[in-house]
Order: C-alpha cells, then sequence, then structure tokens
C-alpha cells in the first residue's frame, strides 16, 4: 500500500469521534444577524438614507453620492459591532467561484492618528482591476480597468470578520465582465414584461420578481482520503478508479438516517447559514454513497443566487473542520449518480400572487394559464440555447444517466395538465366564441385546472424542464456551477414571450375581439407553436432521441457544439433585443466557455497522464516482479507438470499486467502529443473541438486500463485510496 494511502487510511481509523454540533440558541433568534438588511438598516440608517436604499430595490432609482456617505456610515458602524476589520466588494467573475479584495477599515488622520473609515464611493464603487480574471477580448492588456459597483438588492453581510458588498463588475466600457450583470438585466425585463401581462387582471401590479428555490446536491468525503488522491484535489473528480462492488445499487443511502458524523456538519453550517440570512429548510442522504442535498426556501432569484454561492463557502469551510471534503464536481465518482442543482423557478407580483399557481376563480387561472404557456412557448423557442447554459466539462459528465436529465431539452406537465391545453387548441377558434362557448370553456377548462394539478403531482425524474405544481423545476443545471446564466437565459426568454403575447393581444383587442377572447387566441396560437417542446415518457430511451430529432429539438452532441448557441442569431436576437447582453458581451462569453473548458481539460489530461505513469504504472512494475519472483520460486521447487498447473494464473497475470502497461505508456505519450498538436491552434473554439475530439477518447482508455490493473493488482501495493474507501464515510 502507498504511504499516503496508508497514512490516510490510519488518520481515520485513529481520529477520535468529535462532539455531535449542538446549536445554543433557536435558529430564528440568531437568523439573518450577520446581514444588513432592511430591518438592520431601519436602525441604523436615518428614515431619508432608509428610503433611498428602499426606493433603489423596489424601484430601480439612483442613489445620490451624499445618501451614499449616509448609507456607507450607517453600514460601518453595524459591521464593526458584528466583529468586522475589512470590507469588499463581492463579486461572480467567469470562475467556479466569488471573487473578492478585501480592504482595511483603518486609516490615517493628518495628525498621524488612525481610524475606521468607510465613504460612500468605497461603498458604490472600486476599481479592483482584477485584470487576470477571463474576459473574452473585452478587455486589453493595456486597457485593464474593473469596476465593481454596489448592488443594493443583495443586502451586504458580515463574513469571516469581513463585510461583504455584493456587487456587479463591469469594464471600463461598461460591458459585463461577471455574470450578475446579465441576470440583473434579465430580471428587470422579465419585471417590466410580467408587470404589463398582469395589468390585463389586475391593474395594481406594479412588479413581478423572478423568484428561485435552488436545491444544492454534494459530496462528502473524508479529507485524509483527498489528500491521497491528487485527482480529487486538483479537478474535483477520480480520473481513475473502479466502481466498487456494493454502491447505490440497494438504494439504502437514499433518504436513510444521516451518519452522526454528516449531521455534525451539516447542523453546524445550516446554523451559520442561518446567520447569513439563507433559510435552508431540507436535508436528507441522495442516492449515491456520501451524496448529500440541502434545500433553502425561495427567494427573489438574484439573491437566491447568491446565498447559493455563499452557502457553498461556507460549507466548505465547515467541512474542514469536521475533516471532511465537500465536492461540488458534477461527477465525482463515475458509476454512481452526479449532483446537481434543481432550480426551482417561478414569479411572483408585488402583491405576492404566483403567477405559476393556479388561483380559486377562472380569471386567476386564465392568468395562470397565460404565464405558464408562455414559459413553455419561451423554453420551446430557444430550448437549444436553454440546455446550453447548463454546460460544461463537469456537467457533459452526469447529463443523461443516473436521474440526472438528458441533454435534450423537454418539458414535463404531467399527462392531465397537458390534456388541458390541448382542449384549448381543440375547442377555441379563429372565430368570435359566443358567451355561451366562453363561460363552458371557463367553467369546463380553466374553473377545473386547480383540481387538475391537485391529482397530478407525479414526477419526471429524466425531464431537465418538469412543472411540479406551482413551479418549473429546471433539472439540469451543474452542482458546481453559478446558476446566474441558466436564469438569466430563461428569464430574457419568458420576457421575450410576454412581450410577444402583449403584442399579439393588444391587436386582437383593436380588432374590437373582447380581451378574454383575445387571451384565448393567443394562447391557443402559443400552445400550437409549441406543443412538441411537451413530453411526458422516458428522457433516457433510444425512442426519445429518435423522436426529438423529428421533432425538431436538437441535442446537445458535445459541450463545444453547446456554446455556439450563444452566438447564434436567436439568441443575439433575443439578448441584445431586450437589452440583456450585446453582441460583444455574447462573443466574449463564448471565448471564455470555450477557454475554460480547454483549460480544465488539460488539467485533467495532465493529471490522468501522472496519476498513471507515476503511480499506476510504477505500482503494476512492482506487483508484475513480485509474481516472476513467484514463479521463479515455484519452478525451483515443482515438478514440469506440477508448475505448468500452479503457474498459470501467475503467468497469465504477468502477462495481462505487461499488456495494460503497454497500452497506458502508448496511450500517455498519444495522449501528451495530441496535446501538443491541440495546443498550437490558436483559436480557443477550435482548440476545445481538438480537445474533445481527440485527448478525451485517450483519457478513457487510460482509465480503462488503468481501472483493470486495480482489479489484478495486491490491494495492499494500490497507490490510491479505492472508491469503497472513498464512498463510505466513517
Amino acid at each position: 500500500m502507498s504511504i499516503f494511502r496508508q497514512k490516510a487510511l490510519e488518520e481515520i481509523g485513529c481520529r477520535e469521534t468529535k462532539p455531535m454540533f449542538v446549536e445554543p440558541t433557536p435558529a430564528s433568534k440568531e437568523f439573518g444577524i450577520n446581514v444588513f438588511d432592511r430591518p438592520t438598516m431601519r436602525k441604523y440608517l436615518s428614515p431619508e438614507a432608509y428610503n433611498a436604499v428602499a426606493s433603489a430595490v423596489d424601484e430601480n432609482k439612483k442613489i445620490d453620492r451624499k445618501i451614499a456617505d449616509q448609507i456607507a456610515s450607517g453600514m460601518k458602524t453595524w459591521a464593526l459591532e458584528r466583529g468586522a476589520t475589512h470590507y469588499t466588494h463581492w463579486f461572480h467573475p467567469f470562475t467556479d467561484a466569488t471573487a473578492e479584495k478585501h480592504e482595511s477599515f483603518l486609516d490615517r488622520a493628518k495628525d498621524g492618528s488612525v481610524f475606521e473609515g468607510f465613504s460612500g464611493n468605497a461603498l458604490v464603487q472600486q476599481e479592483p482591476d482584477a485584470s487576470s480574471f477571463p474576459n473574452g477580448g473585452l478587455r486589453n492588456t493595456f486597457e485593464a480597468r474593473g469596476y465593481t459597483a454596489w448592488d443594493p438588492s443583495s443586502p451586504a453581510f458580515v463574513f469571516d470578520q469581513t463585510l461583504c458588498i455584493p456587487t456587479i463588475f463591469v469594464s471600463y466600457n461598461g460591458e459585463a465582465l461577471d455574470q450578475k450583470t446579465p441576470l440583473l438585466r434579465s430580471i428587470q425585463a422579465l419585471d417590466k414584461a410580467a408587470a404589463e401581462i398582469c395589468r390585463y387582471f389586475d391593474r395594481d401590479v406594479q412588479r413581478v420578481n423572478s423568484v428561485l428555490g435552488i436545491e444544492q446536491e454534494y459530496f462528502a468525503v473524508d479529507e485524509a482520503l483527498v489528500r491521497a488522491r491528487p485527482d480529487l484535489q486538483l479537478t474535483g473528480r477520480t480520473l481513475l478508479g473502479h466502481i466498487a462492488a456494493k454502491d447505490q445499487q440497494l438504494e439504502d443511502h437514499y433518504f436513510g438516517a444521516i451518519p452522526p458524523r454528516i449531521m455534525s456538519f451539516m447542523k453546524e453550517f445550516e446554523t451559520e447559514a442561518y446567520k447569513l440570512g439563507i433559510l435552508l429548510r431540507t436535508r436528507h442522504n441522495e442516492v449515491a454513497p456520501n451524496q448529500y442535498e440541502c434545500a433553502p426556501l425561495y427567494e427573489e432569484a438574484n439573491l437566491a443566487i447568491d446565498h447559493n454561492l455563499l452557502l457553498m463557502t461556507l460549507m466548505q469551510r465547515v467541512a474542514a473542520k469536521h475533516n471532511l471534503k465537500v465536492l461540488f464536481h458534477e461527477k465525482p465518482f463515475a458509476g454512481v449518480n452526479g449532483s446537481g442543482k434543481h432550480c426551482n423557478w417561478s414569479m411572483i407580483t408585488d402583491k405576492g400572487v404566483n403567477l405559476l399557481s393556479p388561483g380559486k376563480t377562472p380569471r386567476s387561472n386564465l392568468q395562470f394559464l397565460t404565464f405558464f404557456v408562455s414559459t413553455i412557448r419561451a423554453v420551446f423557442e430557444h430550448h437549444h440555447l436553454l440546455m446550453s447554459s447548463v454546460m460544461s466539462l463537469n456537467n457533459s459528465l452526469r447529463l443523461g444517466a443516473s436521474e440526472a436529465p438528458p441533454a435534450i431539452m423537454s418539458i414535463f406537465t404531467g399527462s392531465t395538465l397537458a390534456e388541458t391545453l390541448n382542449s384549448i387548441v381543440e375547442r377555441v377558434s379563429d372565430k368570435k366564441m359566443t358567451p355561451t362557448e366562453k363561460t363552458e370553456l371557463k367553467l369546463d377548462i380553466v374553473g377545473k385546472i386547480p383540481e387538475i394539478l391537485l391529482d397530478n403531482t407525479d414526477r419526471n425524474r429524466t425531464s431537465p424542464f418538469a412543472f411540479t405544481g406551482n413551479r418549473f423545476e429546471f433539472r439540469a443545471v451543474g452542482s458546481s456551477s453559478n446558476c446566474a446564466l441558466p436564469m438569466m437565459a430563461l428569464n430574457a426568454a419568458v420576457a421575450q414571450q410576454l412581450i410577444r403575447f402583449k403584442a399579439e393581444a393588444d391587436a386582437l383587442m383593436a380588432k374590437d375581439i373582447k380581451k378574454d377572447e383575445a387571451i384565448f387566441q393567443v394562447l391557443r396560437k402559443f400552445i400550437e407553436e409549441s406543443h412538441t417542446i411537451l413530453f411526458e415518457g422516458n428522457g433516457y430511451s433510444e425512442e426519445w432521441k429518435n423522436e426529438a430529432a423529428k421533432r425538431g429539438l436538437r441535442r446537445v452532441e458535445n459541450t463545444p457544439s453547446a456554446f455556439k448557441a450563444f452566438v447564434e442569431k436567436p439568441s443575439i436576437d433575443l439578448f441584445t433585443a431586450i437589452g440583456v447582453m450585446t453582441e460583444d458581451e455574447l462573443h466574449a462569453r463564448y471565448e471564455i466557455f470555450n477557454e475554460i473548458y480547454v483549460k480544465k481539460i488539460q488539467i485533467e489530461a495532465r493529471m490522468v497522464g501522472d496519476l498513471a505513469i507515476n503511480h499506476v504504472v510504477p505500482t503494476a512494475i512492482r506487483y508484475q516482479s513480485h509474481l516472476i519472483k513467484n514463479v521463479t520460486g515455484l519452478k525451483e521447487i515443482l515438478s514440469r507438470e506440477e508448475f505448468a498447473e500452479l503457474a498459470t494464473p501467475q503467468l497469465q497475470s504477468i502477462k495481462k499486467i505487461g499488456g495494460y502497461i503497454k497500452n497506458i505508456r502508448q496511450q500517455v505519450h498519444t495522449l501528451v502529443e495530441e496535446r501538443k498538436k491541440a495546443n498550437s491552434i490558436e483559436e480557443f473554439p477550435e482548440r476545445a473541438k481538438a480537445y474533445t475530439e481527440k485527448l478525451l477518447p485517450y483519457m478513457k482508455e487510460i482509465r480503462l486500463n488503468a481501472d483493470k490493473l486495480e482489479r489484478i493488482i495486491d490491494d495492499e501495493m494500490w497507490p490510491l485510496p479505492k472508491y469503497r474507501e472513498l464512498l463510505f464515510v466513517r
């Protein structure tokens, strides 16, 4: 056994069991104590300053710089009381993490004394440079300025003695260098479009918020074992490793009793999350061993995404205190379920009405149908873009297997609700309906929707986009990803369809068609145009792949091809028309996605080569030498007949090992040469294509041969912790 694996297992075996974490006070007593939310603002800000922040959040009004000084003063006073020593603008660059540059509150006065200072200018805007982040050509080295600007819609918070101020990150010319800026633009576009539709039904509606609840799946592995696995350390997944004899096949881990050590970890990170205003509601074992899930209560989409990213950071830090490592990679272990983020998305008015929840009257249900059908139409129109928005190297390993949806977009509504949509198509004619027909339609179809949904609660685990009673669940998002990108795409697509819906309904009403009739006519048209996106069956089946192609639904063939969706004309027209992104910003993202994809494969290719040549092959040679010595000894003491009988298994193993070693060396050599060729390609999109076609197949072959060696070689010699050790926390 390698010294690293041996030490890891000894460390686990000798570790004392820590006492279970005990919550000192009820969660409600400490909820949000580290957040500068509205109740806290009322205590620390003047009415004028408080109203300025509220107007900025509720009405998108700008905050005067003089008022910003007042806000900064109150925020600083509160932060110092919470133990903060520094402040930072906290933003979302194009990496798998958030970014922050800490500044001390300390400043020097003219007389040489020091004091804690924090101005309105420091609150509202900073120039952190941050020029090394991916930018896709939006910034030149000699034009490296990047600015962070305060996002007041996401409250500041204190984390690890630092006042964190959520911000956007833009270039000198205002182009978005982050994931939050386009998200905020899409939220505003959806708000405007949805509010105008709502006023068909309630003239007093002023705002519509997109809301989101993010279910977070993850693995928790003993930290000592991770340290003994270089691939887990550097890539977040096991590049080599044979499946364990037992993993998830008995389904005994799913919803089982949470292991005490994991429960202790969960309780602590939940308590810390509550202090940061993150209202976690559920925790449970997931399907694969060592896999778990936590989920918060839904909230406004921008805040939900900020909270999710903050939660991931918090979980990593708390896990280290429990000698655990949290893995957010979508597929850290082959052969068992991967991890995703299930994004539960809806729209809620400023009067508290969920627009995707049926009401108690035919009129409220007509409003529900309007937003329900418009969302379906949006997903149909931009199905390839939405599926592409969740694609990455990591997520490509997860989609299409083990309860993860396939890389073909479809919508599951449930058969009964699908029949309701068909009824609208069949019974709403192009001609003007009589009052009797209209009343009958409202009662028979619209009026019964709550009853239909009450009995139609089943779910389709193979559906990427499923309606679940009062929201849509986007199940294809990866566990390590920032949800801002897919939610931005969804918000923009729905906003576009709502704008179209209103334009067509208004055009019909201009022809003296009554409002309800006009709405029904547009509903019928939207349903007819988008019905091919609806699918109730098994998304994993070959029949569905063929059927989807017949319906004109595009399948994501590989990750680089998915990235092209952002620079195709329909996507450019979508984002530019409603002001979410410019064409330059879209092309920049296309470059960034390909660049990140290439670099991740490059790291994995180097890592798998290192593991194969420096860990697996030397171990195989050592074991092969051990067998050769054994065979030589047998030959000396046995007769020819006995030797032929007893040494045959060892001789066969020696030959097999020699063959696998030869294969691995050849494949690693070819992998290196192909990587050199691919690296000579200047443009990242073309390089990404070469990496996909040339490098990934050899990486799979190396793994195949190494995993076969793992099954042959003496367990005590094998250098890496095995799946049976990694997948069961002790």
